[in-house]
């Protein structure tokens, strides 16, 4: 495992990390805004074929944009990032897929943070985004077309477009080998 831009503060152990992130940190490129970002947080682990990526995690969101959860990189133009994100005072189920330009997809969720579990898994050049609270049954926020190649970055990630950084809990996650999860 290894930090794409380490945060001011973290710490891991076990299944569990903690951090918190710099201001100004977001991964973006383009789309109606017009910058490209690249200086946002994940811990992440090359991983090559097929994999199954989970993660449960809170977090103390308070500013705009405020996110956390989870990154599929094969490299800077060419990603996925998929969890919760912080918006007017509502949190949201959010999925970035950016192939050279972002777009963006959300889901409310409510004004208190949730306890969000979320799942990420590959068939061919297709990812599968599922959440749920707490214990609760996952359900598909996204299914996106996402050329990978043959290696990609894993992991838990998070960040601050705004003026403030938050701290956030992944209190357990994974990255692992998996076949077709559809049995195609």
């Amino acid at each position: 495992m290894n930090w794409l831009n380490e945060p001011p503060f973290w710490s891991a152990q076990g299944a569990g990390l903690t951090f918190t992130t710099a201001p100004k940190s977001d991964f973006w490129r383009k789309t109606h805004y017009g910058f490209i970002r690249d200086n946002g947080h994940v811990y992440a682990t090359a991983v090559t074929g097929d994999f199954v990526a989970t993660a449960r995690f809170t977090g103390a969101y308070t500013t705009l944009y405020d996110q956390a959860g989870l990154m599929v990189r094969a490299d800077e133009e060419n990603w996925l990032k998929c969890g919760i994100e912080y918006v007017e005072g509502i949190h949201y189920a959010s999925a970035v897929v950016t192939r050279d330009f972002s777009d963006w997809s959300v889901s409310p969720m409510g004004p208190t943070a949730p306890d969000l579990n979320l799942r990420v898994t590959p068939v061919g050049a297709t990812l599968t985004v599922e959440v749920g609270v707490g214990d609760g049954r996952l359900g598909v926020l996204r299914s996106a077309y996402l050329p990978m190649g043959d290696q990609v970055l894993v992991g838990p990630m998070a960040c601050s477009p705004g003026e403030l950084g938050f701290a956030v809990t992944f209190s357990d996650w994974s990255v692992t080998p998996s076949g077709d999860q559809h049995g195609d």
